[in-house]
C-alpha cells in the first residue's frame, strides 16, 4: 500500500478500456518520489492503459522519445530536470510540442498557464476523465 495520499472514489467507470500506445504505453509518469509514481501507475491501470515511470525530467526525456506515450503526468518540482524546464523542451519539439500534459503537484500555483492543473492529493475521479478525454490510443 502507497502513502500518496488519494481522494475521490475508487470506482472505475466500466465503460470500453482503452488501449496501448506505442511502445506498449499510454501514460508516462514523470515524478520524484517512488511511492507517487506507483500511486499513479496503479491509477492508470485501473482504467486499462499502461503507463511507464520516470523519476525526473531527464528520464522522462529519453522515455518519451523510446516509447511515445500518448499522455503524460508530470510533478514540477523534481531533481535533475524539473517538469518546468521538461515542458520548455517539449515545447521547442515538434514531434513533442502536442503531448496532452496533467501537472499533478503540490505547488499548483507554479503550474504554468494553459495546461491542466490536479493538486496533490489527486482526485481520482477527475484523473481518469482526464485520461479518458485526452488519450488518443483509443481512436478507433
Amino acid at each position: 500500500m502507497s502513502s500518496f495520499p488519494v481522494s475521490g472514489s475508487p470506482r472505475v467507470d466500466p465503460s470500453a478500456p482503452l488501449t496501448r500506445g506505442v511502445g506498449g504505453t499510454c501514460v508516462l509518469v514523470v515524478d520524484d518520489e517512488a511511492d507517487t509514481r506507483e500511486t499513479l501507475r496503479e491509477a492508470v491501470e485501473m482504467v486499462g492503459c499502461t503507463a511507464v515511470l520516470a523519476a525526473n525530467g531527464a528520464d522522462a526525456l529519453r522515455l518519451l522519445r523510446e516509447r511515445k506515450p500518448c499522455l503524460m503526468v508530470l510533478d514540477l518540482i523534481m531533481p535533475v530536470m524539473t517538469g518546468e524546464e521538461l515542458l520548455d523542451i517539449l515545447r521547442q519539439q515538434a514531434a513533442l510540442a502536442h503531448l496532452p500534459v496533467l501537472i499533478s503537484t503540490s505547488a499548483p500555483q507554479r503550474a504554468p498557464a494553459g495546461i491542466p492543473v490536479l493538486p496533490k492529493p489527486i482526485d481520482l475521479a477527475a484523473f481518469w476523465a482526464w485520461i479518458r478525454q485526452n488519450c488518443h490510443c483509443n481512436a478507433s
